[in-house]
């Protein structure tokens, strides 16, 4: 079956290169991004109930952003293609890994995975006209010990900056992973098979 074209609400370069591999024809939003704090978690949020809303609300800013666009005259603008977002958070002992704002933090997040097994949730969201599409891929990630040298290195390279828990497994940190059950991809920041699955509901009527 032949995937619709989308617009993804994203500026994650994985998500993009995902998506190229996968043969969607995309182009990529650029939705402002929320006022204040980055995707902030609500008090006595559980972290996979926190994954689900915030792609569910970076789904709906898009929508109203491109019906903005849409509303300025702007022929550039398809209002009624389908919008891809999605949200990826790193879990370790009900705490949330998101991204580090420094290397220190980067290191501490390092050293609290070292040697042990994570859950990766990344949800996806597909606005198509007034429905909401929603789909969750869970990963168990299991992380060899790592020595102190590795961590400095790793944080020296640059890599962990701008990634939930402070890690890319597409990237130098794939060195550290031991095991995984689940989605490759997912860990990535995109799943392809639930996304391909999200996408084929939107097919028929695209």
């Amino acid at each position: 079956m032949k995937l619709p074209f989308i617009y993804l609400a994203s500026a994650s370069p994985r998500r993009h290169d995902i998506l190229l591999q996968m043969g969607v024809r995309h182009e990529v939003l650029n939705v402002p991004a929320a006022p204040g704090e980055d995707e902030p978690r609500l008090p006595g949020e559980a972290p996979e109930i926190y994954v689900r809303r915030t792609a569910r609300e970076k789904a709906l800013r898009a929508r109203q952003w491109l019906a903005q666009q849409a509303a300025a005259a702007d022929a550039a603008i398809q209002p009624d293609v389908p919008i891809l977002a999605a949200d990826t958070t790193v879990i370790l002992d009900g705490d949330i890994l998101g991204k580090p704002a420094d290397a220190d933090e980067a290191r501490g997040m390092l050293h609290r995975l070292s040697g042990r097994t994570h859950a990766v949730h990344t949800a996806i969201v597909l606005a198509h006209g007034n429905a909401l599409l929603e789909d969750v891929s869970i990963t168990e990630v299991q992380f060899n010990v790592l020595t102190g040298a590795e961590i400095d290195a790793y944080c020296a390279s640059g890599e962990p900056m701008g990634k939930a828990g402070a890690y890319g497994i597409q990237g130098m940190a794939g060195l550290f992973v031991a095991h995984i059950s689940g989605s490759y991809t997912g860990v990535m920041g995109l799943p392809v098979f639930e996304t391909g699955r999200l996408l084929r509901t939107a097919a028929p009527a695209a």
